[in-house]
């Protein structure tokens, strides 16, 4: 009864799996294996079944984070990729919130607080309150301060979330808002950074560029992040552009990015007018290209996150086994251990003790060797069996005792979270009054539990498997020996989804063999132009 999870949980995660039919129904059978992975997390203590399901620890849309300072074009470029004004945009600072967009079914654009993002575990903000209060030192500024969701009904939006950022020359939020930029980089799945062609030395915005390119480049991820030179019409007169661009280059590459690749834009219908017939055409050219570059990489970050999905569904079932359960096990050895020390020694104590309040009681040794100490004993049966049950009590209570006492001790070292939940939780379960200390391997995490976290795994290999089936031929053939239609893709999607479901009773531990992935979109390595 206290394995599975309760009315919240499942609650969402259906939410979760309609919202993923009608938005990206590729990956809505995977919604299952993360059940039952749960299933494995709620019996070892490793998740709370009321709060907690390990599909809540990802984000289950592709996330494209668009950041940079103020007036550098962010919200005209989202407004532009959406096809409808989602964002103001102007001169001055006119947002002082990271704004989520994501597809909804109203035809006006719909707009929500802070707060619908943080209680809701199918968007990647989930519980980020409890971030941003440890990040303003609970300063009294809530979610709301700091976020905001739109929804606008665009098919570019539909299975993928635009972030935009405030920027970054912001005011007292400063502090804050650089620290959840941190937070967005490393959920997003490609990170674009806008600078402003007018503001053609890069010195003045160098901790700027500390944050969105050093902390990046130290990460294995840095491939994902692109920048933008936006407003290039500007640079028209002087016609430098390739300057300009080496200048942030160079400034780029002083911080520790050697790989990130500039695109150059402008607004044709916004920007200033271009005297000069060839060089309007040549910056509208480039502009266009590069936009339609840009665009073509959003697009393609769906398949990549269909695939980090699985991934990360292998990873949380590997360190169940991998880090979780040694971790318990030495954990729990520690606590056996000490506790039948300290025991030993209390019980040595006591014994001591018995004894000395035994000779002088009787009179030295002798009566006890010769038996009839025992016999006056045996004389008073009442007063000698309260004595052995208060005796067996103190026994008793000074076990469990210690039991508690060096439990809380040892949980104290272990962590809250992790990717395999909460280790100190599980500990806890462990070492519960009516625990039998003598069992080795931990609460949930037995040889049956090891079995289904295997079986998981390969699952997600084959479904992986089937992912590259889709992807690796835009039109697969079909059984008549052509080009399958898209009804035909559809339905190969939909059997991938119900043969994957029907493995975890069937032959899940089959060896799947591994398959050529298709290259990640955001993979490649840049270059300049």
């Amino acid at each position: 009864m206290f394995n599975r999870p309760g009315r919240r949980v499942r609650k969402q995660l259906k939410l979760l799996s309609d919202r993923l039919a009608e938005e990206n129904p590729v990956l809505k059978g995977v919604v299952d294996p993360f059940r039952e992975l749960d299933r494995v997390g709620y019996a070892s203590g490793l998740l709370n079944p009321q709060d907690d399901s390990y599909a809540f620890t990802i984000s289950w849309w592709p996330m494209i984070a668009v950041l940079g300072t103020f007036s550098s074009g962010k919200s005209t470029f989202i407004n532009e990729y959406v096809g409808t004004t989602v964002q103001r945009s102007g001169s001055q600072a006119v947002d002082d919130k990271f704004t989520v967009i994501s597809y909804g079914g109203s035809e006006r654009v719909q707009e929500l607080p802070g707060l619908a993002l943080d209680g809701d575990p199918r968007f990647p903000f989930y519980r980020v309150s409890d971030e941003i209060e440890r990040i303003t030192d609970g300063g009294g500024r809530t979610v709301d301060h700091f976020l905001a969701m739109k929804t606008a009904n665009s098919e570019r939006l539909r299975g993928r979330i635009l972030i935009d950022s405030p920027g970054f020359d912001a005011d007292e939020q400063r502090a804050t808002i650089l620290q959840l930029t941190d937070h967005i980089i490393d959920l997003s799945d490609l990170v674009i950074v806008f600078f402003d062609a007018r503001h053609p030395e890069p010195g003045a915005m160098r901790d700027t560029l500390e944050h969105l390119v050093n902390r990046v480049a130290e990460r294995n991820d840095f491939n994902k992040l692109v920048f933008v030179l936006n407003q290039i019409d500007t640079t028209w007169r002087e016609d430098n552009l390739e300057e300009v661009v080496s200048a942030w280059q160079r400034a780029v590459v002083r911080q520790g990015n050697a790989t990130g690749r500039f695109y150059c834009m402008f607004n044709e219908s916004a920007g200033v007018e271009i005297g000069d017939e060839q060089v309007r055409e040549r910056y509208e050219e480039k502009s266009q290209r590069d936009r339609a570059e840009i665009h073509e990489k959003i697009q393609e970050i769906s398949s990549s996150r269909s695939y980090r999905i699985l991934g990360s569904l292998q990873a949380i079932a590997e360190s169940i086994e991998m880090d979780a359960l040694p971790a318990l096990r030495r954990a729990l050895e520690r606590w056996r251990r000490r506790v039948f020390q300290i025991d030993a020694a209390m019980f040595a104590v006591i014994a001591v003790i018995l004894g000395v309040i035994g000779y002088n009681t009787a009179g030295g040794f002798g009566p006890w060797m010769d038996g009839s100490a025992w016999a006056s004993m045996g004389e008073h049966p009442i007063w000698t069996s309260t004595g052995i049950v208060v005796l067996v009590l103190v026994l008793a209570g000074l076990h469990f005792f210690n039991r508690r006492w060096v439990a809380r001790r040892i949980a104290r070292t272990l962590p809250t979270e992790s990717a395999a939940g909460n280790w100190r939780a599980a500990f806890e379960k462990n070492t519960r009054p009516w625990r039998w200390m003598l069992r080795r391997a931990p609460l949930g995490l037995g040889r049956r539990k090891i079995g289904r976290l295997h079986a998981l795994r390969d699952r997600a290999e084959a479904y992986i498997q089937r992912l590259n089936n889709q992807f690796v031929d835009a039109r697969p053939v079909s059984r008549t020996g052509g080009r399958a239609s898209a009804a035909d893709v559809h339905r190969s999607a939909e059997q991938a989804q119900s043969d994957t479901v029907s493995e975890s009773t069937g032959d899940a531990g089959q060896q799947v063999p591994a398959a050529d992935t298709p290259g990640d979109a955001n993979a490649e390595r840049p270059e300049v132009r």
